[in-house]
């Protein structure tokens, strides 16, 4: 199994330390609110550990669990300590209105994680099209993912698998800028009248 460290303890990452747990993962919460850390560790096993912010990640893979626009700044900060890690892009980069990407259309929030964090950083960009609640049921349901380093893409690959779900690699990290939009066009769907229970994904016919 995997040894994975979140960052953020916020929905998001409550769903994922569950699901890893039950899936025999090594779990370790990091957050700026240290109580709110502590709480989320407490109630997702006695064996999940707590970090200080900012010090090194006990886990092999490290999500980032945080808003968009904290992302590059956390990278920045955590800096060396993500060295030789790999780090899992959540994000999703919304505009204010939700009706756009709040990056430029040349690049994506993993792609300026990765600018950010240390050469021996993998990042990969993966389950910003999951919304929290799809986690939180338990149910199956297909994780895209993209990184341009593929020991890194096979280890997340064995970890989304643990987690219960599919994993489904979508290619080098520019796609993460159509992952991010892929986040989009699912909110403008929750808006239209979906909801936040579903989750995009393919269908494979038997016999291909």
């Amino acid at each position: 199994m995997s040894s994975i460290t979140i960052i953020g303890a916020g929905n998001m990452a409550r769903g994922i330390g569950s699901r890893a747990v039950r899936g025999g993962n090594t779990v370790q919460i990091i957050a700026r609110d240290e109580a709110k850390a502590a709480s989320l560790a407490k109630s997702l096993g006695t064996d999940v550990t707590t970090g200080a912010w900012g010090s090194a990640p006990t886990g092999d893979i490290v999500f980032l669990a945080v808003l968009f626009a904290s992302a590059v700044p956390v990278a920045k900060e955590f800096g060396e300590a993500l060295a030789g890690k790999i780090v899992i892009d959540i994000t999703n980069p919304f505009n204010a209105t939700g009706t756009g990407l709040a990056v430029p259309d040349d690049t994506s929030v993993a792609k300026l994680v990765d600018e950010a964090t240390p050469a021996s950083t993998h990042v990969v960009k993966g389950f910003n099209t999951l919304f929290s609640q799809i986690l939180a049921s338990g149910e199956p349901a297909d994780v895209f993912f993209a990184g341009d380093d593929a020991q890194a893409k096979a280890s997340v690959s064995t970890l989304i698998t643990s987690l219960g779900l599919r994993p489904r690699d979508a290619g080098d990290l520019s796609m993460a800028h159509w992952l991010e939009g892929a986040g989009l066009l699912e909110m403008g769907l929750a808006r239209g009248g979906l909801g936040i229970g579903f989750s995009l994904g393919v269908n494979i016919a038997e016999g291909n």
